[in-house]
C-alpha cells in the first residue's frame, strides 16, 4: 500500500518585501521630484502697488492672423516693421512706459506669438496677451 505524499503549494505571499521596496521607491522619487527644475517661461505678474495709477495713452494692438500676418492697429506690417515701430515709439516717448496688447487668431501658431513676445520683452514693453478670437 503506498501513501501519496500530500504536495500542496502555500498560496499566502510576504508582503512585507513588497512593502519596503515601495516605500524606497516613494523616498527616490520625492528627492528626485524636488531637484528638477522646470524649463518655461519666465512671466512677470502683475502685483500690488499703493501708487496711483497715472493715465496712459491708448496701448497698440497687435493682430496676428492664423497664416501669420502681423497687424498693428489694422494696418498690415512685417515682424521687422513691427519691431522698428515699437522701437521708435520707445523712443517718442523718451523710453517712458509702453503697451501693447496681444491679439492672436485661435489658430494662429504659437511661435509667431512667443516672437511678439519677445520682441516685447528685449525693448522693454508690456505685453498685454488676450484670449484668442
Amino acid at each position: 500500500m503506498g501513501l501519496k505524499k500530500n504536495t500542496r503549494v502555500s498560496a499566502e505571499f510576504n508582503m512585507s518585501s513588497l512593502t519596503d521596496i515601495i516605500f524606497l521607491l516613494l523616498i527616490f522619487f520625492m528627492l528626485t521630484s524636488s531637484m528638477v527644475i522646470p524649463n518655461a517661461l519666465n512671466l512677470r505678474l502683475p502685483g500690488k502697488s499703493n501708487t496711483q495709477s497715472v493715465p496712459q495713452t491708448k496701448p497698440y494692438e497687435v493682430k496676428i492672423s492664423k497664416d501669420g500676418k502681423y497687424f498693428v492697429n489694422n494696418k498690415r506690417v512685417s515682424i521687422i516693421t513691427l519691431e522698428k515701430g515699437l522701437k521708435k515709439l520707445k523712443k517718442r516717448r523718451n523710453n517712458g512706459k509702453v503697451s501693447i496688447i496681444i491679439s492672436p487668431n485661435s489658430n494662429t501658431a504659437n511661435e509667431n506669438v512667443v516672437a511678439v513676445m519677445d520682441i516685447a520683452y528685449r525693448l522693454g514693453i508690456d505685453a498685454i496677451m488676450t484670449k484668442p478670437k
